[in-house]
């Protein structure tokens, strides 16, 4: 693949967001392309210790520990103080976060001399699905478009 192509198939990283976002009924899910370029905007996407409060308007905190890890223990502090352990999988491309209530993910892949990015929230326990679908139709568009709008902002900064 060169850099002026998209990788759509089994390995690309946004199709593989969109399919888990059908599969899981994710009440967010956003995906569009950004005019910025994929190392600019994964930079932003991967930092998820120093980016991701800037990212998620309710998140005060994202611990993550320092280093290269497949998959690492993460933790994740909200603006009420509200604490929830996570399992991170990073990889170029790819970022899966889950905790026992939650599932949050983020793709990118290069799109001509821009990136095509997505963002998916979704909520794990069954019980919780009315909820996950009344935030999806109430909320969950506009919430994914502006995750996507702060990714591009603080990749603009770059």
């Amino acid at each position: 693949m060169n850099s002026t192509s998209t990788a759509y198939g089994p390995g690309d990283p946004v199709l593989r967001l969109r399919v888990m976002a059908a599969g899981l009924r994710a009440g967010m899910y956003a995906e569009q392309r950004i005019d910025l370029p994929y190392d600019r905007v994964w930079a932003v996407a991967s930092d998820l210790r120093a980016e991701l409060p800037h990212l998620v308007p309710f998140l005060r905190e994202f611990r993550v520990p320092p280093g290269d890890g497949d998959r690492v223990a993460a933790l994740a502090v909200g603006m009420p103080g509200l604490r929830e352990n996570f399992t991170v999988r990073l990889a170029p491309g790819w970022c899966l976060m889950q905790s026992r209530l939650v599932v949050g993910g983020m793709a990118a892949v290069p799109e001509g001399d821009g990136t095509r990015f997505a963002v998916l929230g979704a909520t794990r326990p069954i019980a919780l699905r009315p909820a996950q679908w009344l935030y999806g139709h109430l909320l969950g568009e506009r919430r994914g478009r502006a995750f996507v709008r702060r990714v591009a902002e603080r990749a603009q900064l770059r």
